[in-house]
């Protein structure tokens, strides 16, 4: 349990850290995009105005997440980093579908652009040092197994697509080719949408108790491995936040004792926890007809 909870507080260093990187880059985009007069930069610091939300709220889950288990939650509330997952990805898709509707009617009321290359340029900054941020915290989401930074994660990469895409516009611009920026923009726009419908689609299938058939025939497989298992009756999982909880009923000799299945339900435990990272496993034995 307390490496569940050192893990948690791993989470929450990431997610802090894309807050601070967005406050930054909010502050940059707007206050560059005003002085020079590149609205394409003011309207993308704004757009991380909103990522700031969304990453707030996937800190408040893995916060939530690390209140210990009480009479109304007696599995914990690691559920809430999967919830604020799916918060995060219902703001992506918000994003996502606004600067959709920003490029169609950029392409409906078409106007060239001035060409403005320090905006450009702090884009293409701004892209590289939130894509260091998306490869720091998909590093800890992945070692940890946390949805709800890879979420955060994944919604640095999408800004950084947005600020690439941004420079495109505006370098174009630079070469008569001002239609490059909505074109762009509808690329970008469409990127973050699908991002955000995978983000939720994975949460809901959580919240839901979906498992994957693949990983769980794996599990299953793994448990007939163990000395004693004759057959593996029934077998179900579930996703809790960042852990995978297993029922699970063996079959086995009927000339066993009790200590003799035990010792069976054991090894069976011990593997889960060694293979699959699994660390609650409820095993029921009985005896193979």
């Amino acid at each position: 349990m307390d490496e569940r909870f050192n893990n948690l507080k791993l989470a929450e260093r990431g997610a802090r850290v894309s807050i601070l990187a967005y406050i930054a880059l909010s502050l940059i985009k707007v206050g560059i995009g005003y002085i020079s007069g590149s609205e394409a930069l003011s309207a993308d610091g704004i757009n991380n105005t909103t990522d700031i939300i969304a990453s707030v709220a996937v800190l408040i889950g893995l916060k939530i997440s690390r209140i210990p288990a009480d009479e109304d939650h007696p599995y914990g509330h690691f559920r809430a980093e999967t919830i604020a997952s799916l918060v995060a990805s219902l703001i992506m898709i918000a994003v996502g579908l606004n600067v959709l509707y920003n490029a169609v009617q950029s392409i409906i009321h078409f106007k060239a652009k001035a060409p403005d290359l320090i905006s450009a340029a702090v884009a293409v900054l701004c892209a590289g040092i939130i894509y260091v941020v998306y490869r720091y915290n998909k590093k800890i989401a992945v070692k940890i197994n946390s949805a709800g930074l890879m979420a955060a994660a994944k919604d640095n990469l999408s800004d950084a697509w947005v600020s690439i895409g941004t420079a495109i516009g505006i370098i174009a611009s630079q070469f008569g080719l001002p239609w490059i920026d909505p074109l762009a923009a509808v690329v970008v726009g469409i990127l973050i949408i699908k991002t955000g419908w995978d983000i939720f689609r994975e949460s809901s299938h959580n919240l839901t108790d979906g498992f994957s058939k693949e990983e769980l025939d794996n599990i299953t497989e793994n448990i007939k491995l163990v000395s004693g298992v004759e057959k593996v009756k029934v077998i179900r999982a579930r996703a809790v936040g960042n852990n995978i909880l297993i029922d699970a009923t063996v079959g086995v000799n009927a000339d066993l004792n009790v200590v003799q299945a035990h010792v069976i339900t054991e090894e069976i435990e011990r593997n889960l926890k060694n293979d699959f990272n699994i660390s609650e496993a409820m095993i029921h034995v009985e005896p193979n007809d």
